[in-house]
């Protein structure tokens, strides 16, 4: 396991000819959008030194005067608008608990976040606020920064990587946390393969010798894990994960014990083979998507609400869904759709009501054409609509639900 623990650093960690890049980028950026009364400062992992290879993306946080603007908290995005417009004309405002903005350069995206300077946690006006207190608390174990690469790298190949709701995963966050209370990569899997019903993370022992699950909102408590958020007492940093990326993570971690290999920390394109592969002997549905533009959890949303679309449509006309997902991949995605390898008879009977009931007879008789009596009941032959689950996704796509909610789908 040591070996391929080292070969995996290697292949994640920016080596210094990237760091120089990178921070080469970054300043000019923040040379370009600093302006009097505010701090820009670079965040997210960039500011905890826990980014990987190949990123390419950055948070860049814009701190206004807490004494100042403490009371005009809805107001900084306007301010940040109007400075930043200077500089890049074209940017995107994208909406959020507090709206920030988006600027693409050369293929690498900066996301602008206006906050608060604070000192404290509780001295949030808006959840954003606190960010740099995470950058803040990593930073006191400089020692294990390439343990929680490690970490953030499984997660991102085994595809349960992010908060974004589209997701529910291990943010970046998270991953440091469960890193850093742990020990380490190695220390964190280990005991992972052993979870079992809501472990309950506090490393800063908030709530030592009391009940957590007495202690925070219940709403903040319906994960299948709980971790404290160690800057804020009162928040579960988890609170995003899902039942199912849980149980994938679990799993994952087992695998790797089993057989660790380096395959566990290189991210791969979903292909046509892996759907098939997953598929197996039952019928594969693949939707090729275009996506609309905005924010990616929101594009996230739009499709997974019409694969439930369609799996709900699916389910009504008796065909049976095994998996289904999401592979989003930027400007396009693919949903598919596994469902149980079968043809349907072209007529489908439906029993109606027993024949001594005579006015629910007659309401039967005037929804369905062809009916007949067997023994004492009333029942009706159909034409089935659709004979394969192909068919009724074909049309479907064809909806005003599916179409408000993709540039394209085919």
């Amino acid at each position: 396991m040591k070996k391929v623990l080292a070969q995996a650093l290697e292949l994640v960690k920016p080596s210094a000819a990237d760091r120089l890049t990178a921070k080469k980028r970054v300043d000019e950026f923040l040379r370009k959008i600093s302006f009097k009364e505010v701090i820009a400062v670079i965040g997210g992992s960039a500011a905890k030194d826990t980014w990987l290879k190949d990123a390419h993306d950055a948070d860049i946080f814009v701190m206004f005067d807490y004494a100042k603007y403490s009371t005009k908290s809805d107001k900084l995005s306007d301010l940040l608008e109007k400075q930043l417009k200077k500089a890049y004309p074209k940017l995107q405002r994208l909406h959020g608990s507090r709206d920030y903005f988006q600027v693409k350069i050369d293929g690498f995206t900066y996301e602008i976040i206006p906050i608060l300077n604070i000192k404290k946690a509780d001295q949030a006006k808006n959840i954003t606020d606190i960010s740099p207190l995470h950058a803040k608390w990593v930073n006191r174990y400089p020692k294990i920064k390439d343990q929680i690469r490690l970490t953030k790298a499984f997660c991102k190949a085994g595809n349960i990587y992010g908060a974004e709701s589209y997701i529910s995963g291990f943010s970046g966050y998270v991953c440091e946390i469960l890193t850093i209370y742990y020990g380490s990569f190695q220390k964190l899997i280990k005991a992972a393969s052993k979870w079992e019903k809501k472990p309950i993370i506090d490393i800063e022992k908030y709530h030592k010798g009391k009940n957590v699950m007495l202690e925070l909102n219940k709403s903040k408590l319906l994960s299948p894990i709980v971790i404290i958020d160690p800057v804020q007492a009162g928040r579960n940093a988890a609170a995003a994960i899902s039942h199912e990326i849980y149980d994938q993570f679990i799993s994952k971690a087992r695998e790797f014990l089993k057989k660790p290999s380096l395959d566990f920390f290189i991210k791969k394109d979903t292909t046509a083979q892996d759907l098939e592969k997953k598929a197996k002997n039952n019928d594969l549905i693949v939707l090729h998507v275009k996506n609309l533009e905005g924010k990616q959890d929101v594009v996230g949303c739009k499709l997974l609400k019409v694969l439930s679309f369609l799996d709900y449509h699916l389910s009504r006309h008796d065909f049976k869904v095994l998996d289904k997902g999401l592979v989003f991949t930027g400007s396009d995605s693919i949903l598919y759709i596994i469902t149980k390898k079968e043809i349907k008879p072209a007529t489908i009977i439906h029993q109606g009501p027993p024949i001594s009931a005579t006015a629910f007879v007659k309401d039967f008789k005037k929804k369905h054409k062809n009916t007949f009596t067997k023994g004492n009941v009333t029942y009706a032959k159909d034409e089935r609509k659709y004979l394969t689950a192909q068919d009724l996704v074909n049309d479907k796509i064809k909806d005003s639900y599916v179409k408000e909610r993709t540039i394209s789908i085919r």
